[in-house]
């Protein structure tokens, strides 16, 4: 199969190493990575690829190809700049593979799958960390800091994405900035948050209770009732969703069945995101857990279950496990930690 790819983690997919300024060409039976010279050596040490050196990535690509003059070269369209993309197209036929990478990394190996659930596992090691360096008075920058050191391991690890945490009605942000709100003791707090496992991802939320014995469980209890109801519809979306993961079902029925129980609690428009999304060496990559994506659940699927409420300017609610499809069996990585 004929292809280039220019994404750093579709690169490091296909021959174990890359680099912020690369191209991956499949030529046939030949695997070229192109580079510069600041990365050179670093290649030929890791790549399971030839390795070419150009100041010019895209002008090396062409030459490659007109050597080896193949009929036609898949591309993702949706990655390339249009003036590159086009210098590609004056010397091979281009055949648009829209999310190509992202389609052939859906199913993960075994060996991908052990990764991920190491990642997982860290990830809620760090989050019982964490829990140990909440201390009410400090602001959402201060918790975000010591959140971080413990997701790191003091730098030793990269994060999946930049953490969120949130304080009451800063909760009610989806994707929430850090403020200077200070924690109360009775106050909510919503942490999502991942770490980074040999370049695999995990991605998990609690929304938890401040109170004298803070904990990272599911289950919660708040002292405002419409909190607690909020929360409970939250949980039961979560728990019924992942309970009705079965091989071969469309996974936009996951998200069908999470947002029925919302809707029935009343609190429908507040659920204003889809269900989950993929995650592996990307934090969204396929499959996407959402009302459209009719996918077949397969094995080897990694993606997260993730219902939310958010009621604006009061609090915001999200629990997210990610899941894991092996052997036909639904396996939620965080709960078998």
């Amino acid at each position: 199969m004929n292809y280039i790819l220019n994404k750093e983690n579709e690169i490091y997919y296909e021959c174990g190493w890359s680099s912020d300024n690369a191209l991956f060409l499949a030529l046939g039976d030949k695997r070229y990575v192109i580079t510069d010279g600041r990365y050179t050596l670093d290649a030929k040490e890791n790549a399971d690829a030839e390795v070419v050196e150009a100041r010019d990535l895209v002008k090396k690509a062409r030459e490659l190809i007109l050597k080896h003059r193949p009929k036609k070269l898949k591309i993702d369209p949706t990655n390339w700049q249009k003036e590159n993309y086009e210098k590609l197209a004056k010397v091979v036929k281009l055949q648009n593979v829209p999310f190509m990478s992202h389609k052939k990394r859906m199913i993960k190996s075994d060996k991908e799958l052990e990764i991920i659930k190491e990642a997982v596992r860290l990830g809620a090691e760090a989050f019982e960390e964490f829990k140990k360096e909440i201390t009410v008075g400090i602001d959402e920058y201060e918790l975000s800091y010591r959140f971080k050191e413990k997701l790191t391991n003091r730098g030793r690890r990269e994060l999946s994405f930049e953490p969120i945490v949130a304080i009451n009605e800063n909760a009610a942000k989806p994707h929430a900035m850090v403020t200077d709100k200070i924690l109360k003791k009775g106050d909510l707090l919503l942490l999502d948050a991942g770490l980074k496992h040999k370049r695999y991802c995990s991605d998990r939320t609690r929304t938890i209770f401040i109170g004298d014995n803070i904990s990272m469980s599911k289950r919660q209890k708040f002292k405002n009732k419409e909190i607690q109801k909020a929360y409970d519809t939250v949980l039961k979306a979560q728990e019924a969703a992942i309970k009705a993961v079965k091989v071969g079902m469309p996974i936009n029925e996951l998200d069908k069945i999470a947002r029925e129980i919302i809707e029935k609690a009343g609190y429908g428009k507040y659920f204003v995101h889809s269900l989950g999304h993929g995650v592996g060496l990307d934090i969204h990559e396929w499959p996407y857990v959402n009302s459209k994506n009719t996918t077949p659940i397969q094995n080897g699927m990694v993606f997260t279950i993730e219902p939310g409420i958010y009621i604006p300017g009061e609090f915001g609610i999200r629990i997210e496990d990610m899941v894991m499809i092996k052997d036909d069996k639904c396996h939620v990585l965080s709960e078998e930690i």
